[in-house]
């Protein structure tokens, strides 16, 4: 765990963008090659494209977290509903460590107080990240865990 989470603060010490240094840091599990990840995830940096609104580690965690859950049935997208409540539920326990989920809110652009810095933010994903890896996917065990 903690050499994926020193990976992910040294790649975005070295330029990645947030979403960039969560999916890089794990993206081998899923048979992924970095550069593809680097690619897919560019876009989410900032915030979204630059545009300081869902934090961009956090959305890092969405993608991998769509790659843990999805069946990539591709004839029937029967993982959909599961992968929602997953992505739910990682973003309700950053929000409720961190106070937001908003790029801007939590670097603080218009109040001056920061609630979480970017490094910080990226840990926290990598961090819950991992606590579903070894978690079942089960759609009903998500649920019920999402609706507690």
């Amino acid at each position: 765990m903690e050499q994926r989470i020193q990976s992910a603060l040294n790649k975005k010490q070295n330029g990645y963008n947030c979403a960039q240094a969560v999916v890089c840091s794990y993206c081998d599990l899923f048979g992924i090659d970095e550069a593809t990840a680097f690619k897919i995830s560019e876009g989410f940096g900032g915030g979204i494209g630059g545009m300081q609104l869902t934090c961009g580690a956090l959305l890092g965690m969405f993608m991998l977290l769509g790659l843990k859950n999805s069946t990539a049935n591709l004839n029937n997208p029967d993982s959909k509903a599961s992968t929602h409540s997953l992505v739910k539920e990682a973003a309700m326990k950053f929000k409720e460590k961190n106070g937001s989920i908003n790029c801007a809110e939590l670097k603080g652009i218009a109040t001056g107080k920061v609630l979480r810095t970017c490094p910080g933010c990226i840990e926290d994903s990598c961090r819950i990240f991992e606590s579903y890896l070894d978690r079942s996917t089960d759609t009903k065990e998500i649920q019920e865990t999402v609706i507690q």
